[in-house]
């Protein structure tokens, strides 16, 4: 889930700053972050500071995404992380280590991101986490839920009637689905449409084992807050509980929530805003009837508006962003007029002083949908040392977004009716996971293979485990009932070796029978 900057108390977070109107110095202010309204800091002149992610990580606690995590992720999966990983543009996380444990393993989990639709039109903001979690879901071929919190806008939003918010989600899931997601593996889903059965129980449940002065402080309500706003938290944390869609794991919602089922684990990808949500659900899950371990979460940043720090993409203002129905010519056209530039004042001054990229947005733009990382890096230092004017940047930066909005357009416009339906039936789906997960050899499937060792094999104790060219492994010949998982006596053939538990010795055949 990612959220864009927005200032509307009952929208996603707002990225505002302190007034410049008045005529007194301004007093320096921190930044501020919750999932109702974001704030960034200013210096005590009024200018508006950039967003200190590590401050933001360090004060919730939350580990920064390193080198040893992408090393280990691409290890596992045999991909390369995506840019948005390789940048830092997610930065943070809470137990994604334990996904990749997950994954090594060959064990399932499901995928959880959703919306809150707001405007008619997705916006580029809107589409990044999407973009990721579609990724994410290749990558690990797992089960996804994307939820549309029409609930939320309807009670956090004045002036929307349900009607409205109705319209606005089927709207925007059209918007969601053509980004590309693998129908046989994605369900998605509306409040208003689906909470209800094991979803309902699960949230009345949940919100059971939630004080008020717990989430009061998690979300700064207070005594004029209408109850719907209270009780919506505990509707977007069970969410994430498998249990609450029964259907995709072939369960059926008449019978009772299944344990087995409840302990899945579950990835959220989300902006850093909405980490409070997620904190809830992860101090409480394990206190539910049937405990699901606590969610992993995977943290963005925000991306920025077209006027830079300070600015707030915002649907009532069609220059603040670059909104997925634009043309190319309106993309040309803001990007050109509206985009904050970190270039000089005059032509001589930028080329001996260079450019700022770390706060021009058309730069910005460019780390999110350029996907050549040695491109992008040679802007960088053209635009830096002055070779490269703002206009030139300007003009790589309007191709990208011409082509990114394009063929979204191009996608859009074969999403129907009946595609949505399709997606938002409640059903099982279909994932096959990691396609060649580590192999625990005392507990792994054993398969005959007569054609190998024959002599072995006729054994009526002797059992052949092949590997990936058909030939046998090693044999596992039990020589008593086991008394416990590994302490079963075994004998061994590994094509040479021998294995004990983590262990490989040398071995000379015939095979010896030892405890392990």
């Amino acid at each position: 889930m990612m959220s864009e900057p927005s200032q509307d108390p009952g929208e996603p977070p707002a990225v505002t700053a302190a007034s410049n109107a008045q005529s007194a110095p301004a007093a320096a202010t921190e930044q501020q972050i919750d999932p109702w309204s974001v704030s960034a800091a200013t210096d005590d002149q009024g200018n508006v500071l950039a967003f200190d992610y590590e401050a933001i990580a360090k004060k919730w606690n939350t580990n920064l995404i390193d080198d040893a995590l992408l090393q280990r992720f691409e290890r596992l999966t045999n991909h390369k992380p995506h840019r948005y990983l390789r940048r830092g543009l997610f930065f943070s996380h809470r137990d994604f280590s334990r996904i990749l444990d997950c994954y090594e393993k060959g064990e399932t989990f499901m995928i959880y991101t959703g919306r809150g639709p707001s405007s008619g039109s997705l916006h580029i903001g809107h589409t990044i986490p999407f973009e990721f979690t579609k990724w994410l879901q290749d990558i690990f071929d797992m089960p996804l839920v994307i939820m549309l919190t029409d609930d939320e806008k309807y009670l956090f939003r004045e002036g929307n009637t349900v009607e409205d918010v109705t319209k606005l989600a089927e709207e925007n899931a059209k918007d969601i689905l053509a980004v590309g997601f693998d129908i046989k593996k994605t369900f998605v889903f509306s409040d208003f449409n689906y909470m209800s059965g094991p979803f309902y129980q699960n949230a009345i449940e949940f919100s059971k084992l939630l004080p008020w002065n717990q989430v009061r402080g998690a979300f700064g309500f207070n005594d004029s807050t209408n109850i719907g706003r209270v009780f919506f938290p505990a509707v977007q944390c069970v969410a994430a509980f498998p249990t609450s869609y029964p259907e995709i794991w072939g369960d059926s919602p008449a019978e009772p929530r299944k344990a087995s089922t409840a302990k899945i684990p579950c990835l959220i990808p989300m902006a850093i805003d909405q980490d409070p949500y997620f904190r809830l659900l992860r101090d409480n899950s394990h206190r539910m009837k049937n405990p699901s371990p606590k969610a992993a979460l995977i943290h963005s940043k925000f991306l920025t508006a077209l006027q830079g720090p300070g600015g707030k993409m915002s649907a009532s203002d069609p220059t603040s962003a670059i909104f997925m129905t634009d043309k190319a010519n309106d993309v040309k056209k803001k990007i050109n007029k509206y985009a904050f530039s970190g270039g000089r004042s005059s032509v001589e001054e930028h080329r001996e002083l260079g450019g700022n990229t770390a706060v021009d947005v058309p730069f910005q733009y460019l780390t999110y949908f350029l996907e050549d990382d040695s491109k992008l890096a040679e802007i960088k230092r053209q635009y830096e040392s002055g070779e490269m004017l703002t206009g030139e940047l300007k003009k790589e930066c309007i191709t990208i977004m011409q082509e990114y909005v394009t063929g979204f357009q191009e996608r859009r416009s074969k999403i129907t009716d009946d595609t949505l339906q399709a997606f938002m039936k409640p059903r099982k789906l279909e994932w096959s996971g990691n396609p060649a997960p580590k192999q625990d050899y005392f507990s792994a499937p054993v398969q005959p293979n007569p054609t190998t060792l024959e002599e072995e094999s006729r054994r009526e104790d002797s059992t052949l485990l092949k590997g990936d060219d058909g030939k046998a492994i090693y044999d596992v010949k039990p020589q008593r009932p086991a008394v416990a998982t590994r302490t079963t006596t075994y004998s061994y053939s590994v094509r040479g070796l021998s294995s004990y538990g983590d262990s490989v010795t040398e071995m000379i055949y015939p095979t010896k029978s030892r405890e392990s």
